[in-house]
């Protein structure tokens, strides 16, 4: 906020309705007229949530579409998958469920 400009991701635009982008804008914008007038701009001030439902912007940003290469990592003991960008050393992380051991189940390149 210190430099005044307002950024977006252009994938948004891209895959979005304008109506959901429309809420994205607003979002910004209260953000950037709260630090303006040296109110609480963060997302868990008071005075952002409120200004936020009164102009009818959108609480959280869309999910985006995962792209590049992803692993998927299955436990052994409860069954959840995790997906991660990383490839990561199962003799040393464990489930952070119920900490089984983990199993690399799939690469995925998206």
């Amino acid at each position: 906020p210190a430099t005044m400009n307002l950024d977006f991701n252009p994938k948004i635009f891209a895959l979005y309705p304008s109506d959901v982008t429309d809420g994205i804008i607003k979002h910004e914008l209260v953000h950037y007229h709260l630090f303006a007038q040296h109110r609480g701009y963060q997302h868990r001030d008071h005075d952002f949530k409120q200004l936020l439902a009164a102009v009818g912007g959108s609480r959280f940003a869309p999910p985006l579409p995962m792209s590049g290469r992803h692993y998927v990592y299955q436990c052994t003991r409860c069954g959840r998958q995790f997906v991660r960008r990383r490839r990561i050393n199962v003799n040393r992380y464990a489930c952070g469920v119920c900490r089984g051991k983990l199993r690399l189940q799939a690469t995925r390149n998206n």
